[in-house]
């Protein structure tokens, strides 16, 4: 925050973090753009000046590692534990007598890697955790939340500072009864209007003097009349200041020709007459204007491709460099780097073509996926753009994936090989990559299935499974084919009947998947030498690819006739083990002598570990998940 401004806020939360009998939780809370991470980002740098933080985690959509709720303990104890010496002291046994805690449930996480510790090193601290709305968290309530409410009371000295939209789940989170009574909770969008006013007139002052200075602009610009308008157009959103300099700072014109175009622009803030307005009316026609301007001389083929490029950095399940947009969409890396740069006040863009590009801010991909609010048909990313980046996708695999990309010698573990998985990642390169990770969520949520899209996954299927599995293999997540598979034949029950051998392909595809799910995970040369030789004589998978069995080796004898009832075996050591389904049928829990193991039902992966203390001598006898799934 620039200094002068939040001043109310950060005031409360100073309150809040040096009182000895205010709550252990403090929750920001705010709509889109109001500011909340540029307050977590200062609220961070004051408990780190003063000494009192102790670790920060800073949630994004738009980046995998940052988007991953099971990353969260690992990170902050891994900071915790650089800072203070009796944290790390309590905590290095732990990983070394157990290094897999981090693949752990979130409250077996919680629980070994920040609340034990703590409570053994006796440190009083502060935790930042900004942006919890953006964390993929499928929960009716917040997992976080939900697991913080049942420890947060156990360690004390420790406090909690949280941001987030008003999001559904994560309301119902601090709902909670653990947790409604131990959170202090400041509503952001609430603030005065004027208050706000004051800090975004602030702002732009000091932005736009500097920008005067740097580009040598007479004095007086802005006017007073000026900066008064472009506060009354902010409505209180300091994300449309924060747009609205960014793109007076663009090289491309003037900034007194920039800012023109923005005061030109429908005032809907102001207008007599005009619809009911939404929240977001004046970031709407900010993010139009710098559209319009970027690109109101194209004709219809450049807005295509407009739509094609921006619609691919907004609906990318992850952030893509310039360079693999580029390849995965069939453009010349100048024609995406050259339009990007038109519009880059709304991207975070790296001059570095292969760094990965993103939208500024959350509200960008909203506007521009609402058709309500994105009202010009020229900038409006249809979810029909699903359906052209899963043909994009299969249409870049099947022109690149061929049998042992990487030639791995025959039967060799992917373990043999040194630096396999950065090998992949570097001879794929990003485009490949993510075709081969992400096309399947482009598939999910095409809406209709189409003729095209389904022509190409059969011939993905038929054509290209197997060498797809090899790549999946060498990346080392070879789950996501389990995942993909599964969530294609969900799809695929709303084709017509006449696919239905499409459907019966990918089933037997998954089928194969299931039983030699072990073997193909641990060397992808093993696909040929062990799994297809030994899968069932009727398969479908088998008549496909029976020209690709390994001639190394033959099965004279013993082959089966189909497949067999049971798909896969788990073996877990102990003699009371107990087991049961998820209501959904997504995961298995079994007990064992110190816990539960909840696996993938389909590859049969460890998905958590929960460890119950003494649960040795209790003996559990019978596991049961509540209805909706939720518990267990």
């Amino acid at each position: 925050c620039l200094k002068g401004t939040r001043e109310s806020v950060l005031k409360e939360i100073e309150r809040w973090a040096g009182g000895l009998d205010t709550s252990p939780v403090f929750w920001l809370n705010g709509l889109a753009g109001t500011g909340k991470s540029a307050i977590a980002q200062t609220v961070a740098e004051q408990f780190f000046a003063d000494g009192s933080l102790g670790a920060s985690f800073f949630c994004s959509r738009g980046v995998e590692d940052r988007s991953d709720l099971h990353l969260i303990f690992p990170t902050l104890a891994f900071q915790l534990a650089q800072k203070y010496p009796a944290f790390r002291s309590s905590l290095i046994p732990l990983l070394r007598s157990n290094a897999d805690i981090v693949h752990e449930s979130l409250l077996s996480q919680m629980q070994r890697l920040i609340v034990e510790p703590l409570l053994s090193a006796k440190v009083p601290t502060v935790i930042v955790i900004d942006a919890l709305d953006e964390c993929k968290d499928e929960d009716p309530e917040s997992a976080i939340l939900l697991i913080l409410g049942q420890l947060v009371s156990k360690i004390p000295e420790v406090k909690f500072f949280l941001t987030s939209r008003p999001e559904t789940h994560i309301m119902s989170g601090f709902r909670g009864p653990l947790l409604k009574n131990a959170t202090d909770v400041f509503i952001l969008h609430q603030v005065k209007r004027s208050t706000v006013d004051n800090d975004v007139r602030l702002f732009f002052k000091h932005e736009l003097s500097k920008l005067a200075h740097q580009k040598r602009i007479s004095r007086g610009w802005p006017t007073d009349d000026q900066v008064d308008s472009l506060c009354c157009r902010a409505a209180g959103f300091f994300v449309y200041a924060v747009a609205t300099v960014k793109f007076l700072k663009h090289n491309f014109r003037p900034p007194s020709d920039q800012l023109n175009v923005i005061m030109e622009s429908p005032d809907t803030t102001s207008h007599e007459g005009q619809a009911e307005l939404t929240t977001y009316n004046s970031l709407d026609s900010l993010y139009k204007s710098i559209l319009n301007a970027a690109f109101s001389k194209n004709n219809a083929d450049d807005i295509a491709v407009v739509r094609s490029v921006l619609g691919t950095v907004v609906l990318a399940v992850n952030p893509l460099p310039p360079s693999a947009i580029a390849t995965l969409m069939g453009f010349e890396p100048n024609v995406v780097t050259s339009l990007l740069e038109l519009v880059k006040s709304l991207l975070v863009l790296d001059e570095d073509i292969d760094q990965p590009t993103r939208p500024f801010h959350k509200s960008f991909p909203d506007f521009m996926t609402d058709r309500s609010r994105c009202i010009d048909p020229r900038f409006y990313i249809s979810p029909n753009l699903h359906a052209e980046l899963v043909l994009r996708c299969l249409g870049l695999m099947d022109g690149s994936l061929k049998k042992n990309m990487f030639s791995i010698p025959d039967y060799a573990l992917n373990s043999d090989v040194e630096g396999l998985r950065s090998l992949g990642e570097t001879t794929l390169g990003g485009a490949l990559v993510y075709a081969c990770k992400s096309w399947y969520h482009h598939l999910v949520v095409t809406e209709h299935p189409i003729s095209d899209v389904l022509s190409a996954l059969r011939r993905f299927l038929e054509i290209n499974f197997l060498f797809w599995l090899e790549v999946l293999s060498i990346l080392g997540v070879l789950g996501d084919a389990a995942r993909a598979l599964t969530a294609t034949l969900q799809w695929l029950n709303k084709v017509p009947e006449d696919f239905q051998p499409l459907f019966d392909t990918a089933k037997d595809c998954l089928r194969f998947l299931t039983e030699f799910f072990e073997v193909i995970s641990e060397s992808a040369p093993h696909i040929y030498h062990s799994a297809l030789p030994l899968a069932p004589a009727s398969s479908i998978i088998r008549k496909l690819y029976s020209q690709e069995i390994s001639s190394v080796a033959r099965v004279v004898t013993g082959i089966s006739a189909s497949w067999d009832w049971c798909t896969a075996i788990a073996e877990i050591e102990s003699d009371t083990a107990n087991a049961t389904w998820s209501p959904c049928g997504q995961y298995i829990a079994a007990s064992f002598g110190s816990g539960i193991e909840v696996r993938d039902s389909t590859t049969l992966e460890i998905s958590y570990v929960l460890e119950l203390p003494g649960s040795e001598k209790l003996h559990l006898r019978s596991l049961a998940f509540s209805p909706d799934g939720r518990l267990m």
